[in-house]
């Protein structure tokens, strides 16, 4: 009896899979766009629940597609601008106190922190009052970021560049460069590039 009841059920399920996956969407695109002071394009495509914080200054470009659990946050007269066919996967967290810039094409893996800001210190100050140090952090295009990976205060990653998963890229990488580790350095042999390409 059990069978002969799941089965329609399982029919019913796979005919309109489409139609909730739609609705999903669209669900989504609209809990997003209300969150921002910004216009969120049409062609924004987004996956499930995106946080924004702050300012809510978030730009997006065209055709760009945002995995689930992402957080955005601006503050004072920063923003966050994405460019076309940029690609974000899940549990992605991007703070701009200076502002950050992310070029088209570029793809950034599940759980990358790009925050601009650091904590500042200050002698009998608690470190949660005692405000921070902020600068730009510029990504090119068509740049490939790994899973795990930390982009830290002032750094500008060149076109087309590659950080390895898990990196900590505290300079500048050069455009059409590899870089892994902690903090993130160059990689040059074929042997090391293939295992930071591998993750």
């Amino acid at each position: 009896m059990k069978a002969a009841l799941s089965a329609p059920i399982r029919i019913v399920l796979a005919a309109t899979s489409k139609l909730r996956q739609s609705t999903r969407r669209l669900f989504s695109h609209a809990a997003l766009a209300a969150q921002l002071h910004t216009r969120l394009p049409a062609t924004v495509v987004v996956l499930g629940k995106t946080f924004v914080d702050g300012t809510r200054q978030v730009h997006f470009g065209n055709n760009i597609l945002l995995y689930p659990e992402l957080h955005f946050e601006t503050q004072g007269r920063a923003s966050i601008v994405i460019g076309d066919g940029v690609v974000i996967s899940r549990g992605v967290h991007i703070v701009g106190m200076a502002g950050i810039t992310i070029g088209p094409g570029t793809m950034i893996g599940e759980y990358v922190g790009i925050r601009d800001a650091n904590h500042a210190r200050a002698e009998g100050v608690a470190l949660r009052d005692a405000g921070h140090h902020a600068e730009p952090i510029m990504i090119g295009r068509e740049v490939w970021i790994g899973r795990g990976a930390a982009i830290l205060a002032g750094v500008t990653i060149g076109d087309r560049a590659t950080i390895g998963a898990n990196a900590v890229v505290t300079r500048d990488v050069a455009a059409d460069s590899v870089v892994g580790g902690v903090p993130a350095k160059p990689l040059t042999s074929r042997a090391a590039r293939s295992l930071v390409l591998d993750k």
